[in-house]
C-alpha cells in the first residue's frame, strides 16, 4: 500500500469514527457517556480499535468545542455533546471539517 493511501485511509477511519463517536454520545444525552461504553461502539466498526484511540478521538473533539469530558481523578473520562455538537450531529449547522457526518439525501 503506497504511503499516500494509507494516510488516506488513517484520515477516513479518523474522521468517520469522530462522527460514531458523536453519534453515540448523543443517544446517551441528557446522561452522557464514560469512555468505557464507548469503546464496544466503535470497535462493532472498527475491530481493532483500541481505548487510546476513541480518546484521541474525543479530545479533537473536545478542541472543536463539539464534546465535553469530565476527568475524574482515577482518568475515567465522562462525555458530554456541547450545543455545537448535538447541533452538528442533528445538521442544524453545517459540516464542520474532520468529521464524516454522511449527507443527508430525500427520497
Amino acid at each position: 500500500m503506497s504511503t499516500m493511501t494509507s494516510i488516506d485511509m488513517a484520515k477516513i477511519r479518523r474522521e468517520n469514527m469522530r462522527w460514531h463517536l458523536l453519534s453515540a454520545v448523543n443517544l446517551s444525552r441528557p446522561v452522557g457517556i464514560y469512555t468505557e461504553a464507548l469503546l464496544p461502539i466503535v470497535q462493532s466498526v472498527y475491530g481493532d480499535a483500541t481505548h487510546q484511540e476513541v480518546r484521541r478521538e474525543l479530545d479533537y473533539l473536545e478542541v472543536r468545542e463539539m464534546a465535553h469530558i469530565e476527568r475524574d481523578p482515577t482518568d475515567r473520562w465522562f462525555v458530554n455533546l456541547t450545543r455545537t455538537g448535538i447541533d452538528f450531529v442533528e445538521y442544524t449547522i453545517d459540516a464542520q471539517a474532520g468529521v464524516a457526518r454522511p449527507r443527508i439525501t430525500q427520497v
